[in-house]
């Protein structure tokens, strides 16, 4: 028999305290755990980049778990078992192999709503998959095509152009913390951007596009991509390196 204080007995769930009840309190619910870190891959190859600063710009990126890989290996990581072990795919490569059976697993990932964060010049892979294009919101056109009757002129670069950028839209999610700003990177001219692509930054610059940063939706995934990111005078800017790091929350749907 369990002994209580003098006018102090107790019931299941019941305290008696004198002649007052009080219902004794539920337990607390146990705290929600906490998100694991955002798992990244990151896709290079075919084109020559900086190595060491790009990927401290990556594997700074609080919150995340880094995984970098060179073609022709990333199609393997497209594999739906793979996949399992990645949350938003981050494309810095320029490369235009691809099978169908690569088409289909990348697609595949996108329905399934794994992230996609597109950066420089990956917009200009796979030339020849128009569902690509499509994909992205946009494309660099390596040489001048006509679609629709519609003649495209071959896309331009520029390395080192001092520039001003413009925040389109403050209150998007990517461009949290993000104020208008310069920089020093390389342009881009004459590309492709889509009518389902959400401008999030624009520039005046003559050499450039005026959209240089957009967001969408494709099938259940989000997809961002970042004309921005030529070398480390672009990694090293604390504003693009804060649109990188909200561009993957964003479409990990973290934010």
């Amino acid at each position: 028999m369990n002994h209580l204080a003098p006018g102090l007995a107790r019931l299941t769930g019941v305290v008696f305290l004198g002649s007052a009840l009080v219902l004794a309190a539920d337990p607390p619910p146990a705290p929600a755990a906490a998100p694991g870190p955002i798992r990244i891959v990151v896709v290079t190859g075919g084109h020559d980049y900086e190595t060491n600063q790009f990927q401290k710009l990556l594997s700074d990126i609080p919150q995340t778990a880094v995984v970098f890989v060179a073609h022709p290996t990333p199609q393997n990581w497209l594999k739906a078992d793979s996949a399992r072990s990645w949350d938003v795919l981050v494309l810095y490569d320029l490369w235009q192999d691809i099978t169908d059976e690569e088409k289909g697993d990348l697609v595949a990932r996108l329905k399934e709503g794994k992230g996609l964060v597109a950066l420089h010049h990956s917009l200009a892979n796979y030339q020849a998959w128009p569902e690509y294009e499509h994909i992205l919101g946009g494309r660099y056109n390596l040489q001048k095509r006509t679609v629709d009757n519609r003649e495209h002129p071959a896309s331009t670069y520029q390395h080192d152009v001092d520039f001003h950028v413009k925040v389109v839209n403050p209150q998007h999610p990517v461009t949290q913390g993000v104020a208008d700003f310069d920089i020093r990177d390389e342009t881009y001219g004459l590309f492709d951007v889509g009518p389902q692509a959400h401008v999030l930054l624009s520039t005046e610059e003559p050499t450039n596009g005026r959209s240089i940063a957009w967001a969408r939706n494709y099938e259940a995934a989000r997809v961002v991509y970042l004309q921005l990111g030529h070398d480390h005078q672009a990694y090293d800017n604390p504003n693009y390196r804060r649109l990188v790091a909200n561009a993957i929350r964003w479409t990990a749907k973290r934010d």
